[in-house]
């Protein structure tokens, strides 16, 4: 009999179809929300899979995860796992990249319009009976103008199908442009260098995950190249901006705003609590939302299923579809599908 362990079920309530997909693999399932590492350590120890939606899961966790097959990120980003230590004590790592494409484009493009549009202002001004709000001075017509995607991968290959229809001229930064020469000239998007999408945006919108290549790779001086005017737009990961840069940049009005999903001060993945306090909070030129960008009924459930699944995967002896760490040498031999 296997053992797992299912992490954030606070924040991230179970469904049924989880323990249905580890059963299949003779596995029981223990959940708890394990916000900290002793916490998770505790439930942990002794489980042969360990699925995780949002906790951070540190070295100091993994070294003591004694008979741990698999991590199985229910989501796309690994960042909050330390997978180098899962990779030298055999563990595989899988996630589910590809879960939220359509939300998060969605998401994307419907921070942009809003901005552009000024929805949050024209909403309360209507609450207050201003009717000369529809004059204001900076909503200005969308087709015609630049969005630049910073990453090329999947996610902003979707908001590019999707803003061609708004006529926006797509520009795009990639950081292995060979790579994706054919599929932008297929969507209709010229790659150019960073600096020149930044110069030439009127929108910029972050596709990026985070590494320490990526981390702060918008900071100060890349804001400094953006348009008066323009519009930051992030729902990757927060800290592939320098946020301290970014409130500055914003209160001194050298960009015209920020439309964010996700943050590299504010916890969105705490227990529900006090608003938190930060800068960001008290400024009229960014649109704020609690990462929700992937969510939606359908993702969040295909997430949860399919994460699952990986771990069963695992356990019954087989390589999951995505392994974010292919290097690894498992604990127990890992078959392919089909052999």
């Amino acid at each position: 009999m296997f053992h797992a362990t299912r992490l954030n079920a606070v924040t991230y309530p179970l469904e049924p179809v989880e323990r249905e997909e580890l059963a299949r693999a003779g596995a029981e399932l223990t959940a708890i929300e394990g916000q900290k590492p002793e916490e998770i350590v505790e439930a942990a120890r002794g489980c042969d899979a360990l699925l995780v939606v949002s906790s951070r899961v540190p070295a100091e966790v993994i070294e003591k995860l004694a008979r741990c097959r698999v991590i199985s990120r229910l989501g796309a980003g690994t960042d909050r796992i330390d997978v180098e230590s899962a990779t030298r004590r055999g563990i595989v790592v899988a996630n589910v990249p590809d879960f939220c494409e359509n939300e998060q484009a969605e998401h994307t493009l419907a921070l942009l319009l809003a901005f552009a549009r000024r929805l949050p202002y024209m909403g309360q001004a209507m609450r207050q009976g201003d009717w000369t709000a529809r004059r204001h001075p900076e909503v200005h017509r969308i087709a015609g103008r630049t969005l630049g995607l910073v990453g090329f991968g999947a996610s902003a290959q979707a908001v590019a199908r999707r803003a061609s229809a708004f006529g926006l001229r797509l520009v795009a930064w990639a950081r292995s442009p060979d790579k994706y020469q054919a599929m932008a000239a297929a969507l209709g998007v010229e790659l150019v260098d960073l600096d020149r999408l930044l110069a030439e945006s009127d929108f910029v919108s972050i596709h990026l995950p985070l590494t320490p290549e990526t981390r702060h790779l918008i900071d100060a001086r890349k804001l400094a190249r953006m348009k008066p005017s323009a519009v930051l737009v992030n729902t990757s990961r927060g800290a592939v901006i320098d946020e301290a840069a970014l409130v500055v940049a914003l209160q001194k009005r050298q960009i015209g705003g920020a439309a964010l999903d996700v943050f590299e001060g504010i916890d969105v993945f705490a227990l529900p609590g006090a608003p938190p306090e930060h800068p960001l909070l008290d400024l009229d030129n960014v649109l704020l939302t609690p990462h929700c960008a992937g969510t939606s009924v359908e993702s969040s459930l295909e997430s949860k299923l399919r994460g699952a699944r990986h771990a069963a995967d695992v356990l019954l002896g087989f390589w999951p579809p995505h392994v974010v760490n292919p290097a690894v040498q498992p604990r127990f031999p890992l078959r392919k599908r089909g052999e």
